[in-house]
């Protein structure tokens, strides 16, 4: 079974909150495959400079978001605008929206208005302010350096 196989058939709460690294290096793929138009855009905190998530807009996201001064995007897996915080009340208002030197990504700067930016969940039971809540495990290898190995091999710790 290939990385992407077993994401996929992976449960949302191993994954979102397990130790295992699955990185999907197919995503890109699977969307430029689709109908949709999209360019990435980063979202960072404009207070804090906490990156918040990273996710995908099109011209109709970007023009909503101009128009209502409210973070929305293009969600990929369910081909419809998503406009963060209309069902759970977590809006990310608009501060200014930058734009890269190649013109294929954005920056949304926003002012979180709820409990946090990411669907899951803390320990706690508290919305996370960020999707970044885990880092990959450093390993030193025996020279005192960075291990070299396989990524598959490396664990996730929470942050």
């Amino acid at each position: 079974m290939s990385k992407t196989e077993s994401k996929t058939a992976m449960c949302p709460s191993a994954l979102e909150e397990g130790s295992a690294l699955t990185l999907d290096f197919s995503k890109l793929r699977q969307i430029g495959r689709g109908e949709a138009a999209v360019i990435p855009a980063a979202v960072q905190d404009y207070d804090t400079k906490e990156v918040l998530i990273v996710a995908y807009v099109n011209e109709e996201a970007l023009a909503y978001t101009l128009t209502h001064g409210v973070a929305a995007f293009w969600s990929t897996s369910r081909n419809e605008l998503w406009v963060k915080g209309a069902t759970s009340g977590d809006t990310l208002e608009l501060v200014e929206v930058r734009v890269n030197c190649e013109q294929n990504s954005l920056l949304y700067l926003v002012r979180p208005l709820g409990a946090g930016a990411c669907h899951t969940k803390g320990a706690d039971g508290k919305a996370r302010t960020a999707c970044y809540y885990r880092r990959i495990e450093m390993v030193e290898g025996p020279a005192g350096g960075p291990e070299e190995g396989p990524i598959a091999q490396r664990r996730l710790e929470f942050v």
